[in-house]
């Protein structure tokens, strides 16, 4: 597998560990009265500019060597 591939793969698992929670689970955390985004109940945090995933490419083995 390419090694440009295999960033997307990592890149999109890591996306659906960011999502937002769906406003419904506000209501079922927090209660009917209480209002918050569904921000809030994510764990994972990331932004396109603050913090990076610095994915490394898998190790390959030396061609050269045999």
């Amino acid at each position: 597998m390419p090694l440009q591939q295999q960033k997307k793969i990592k890149l999109s698992v890591a996306n659906r560990r960011t999502k937002w929670a769906p406003f419904w689970a506000v209501l079922r955390k927090f209660g009917t009265g209480y209002r918050t985004h569904p921000s809030t109940i994510t764990k994972q945090r990331r932004h396109w500019r603050r913090t990076k995933l610095n994915i490394k490419p898998r190790r390959m083995a030396k061609k050269h060597l045999g």
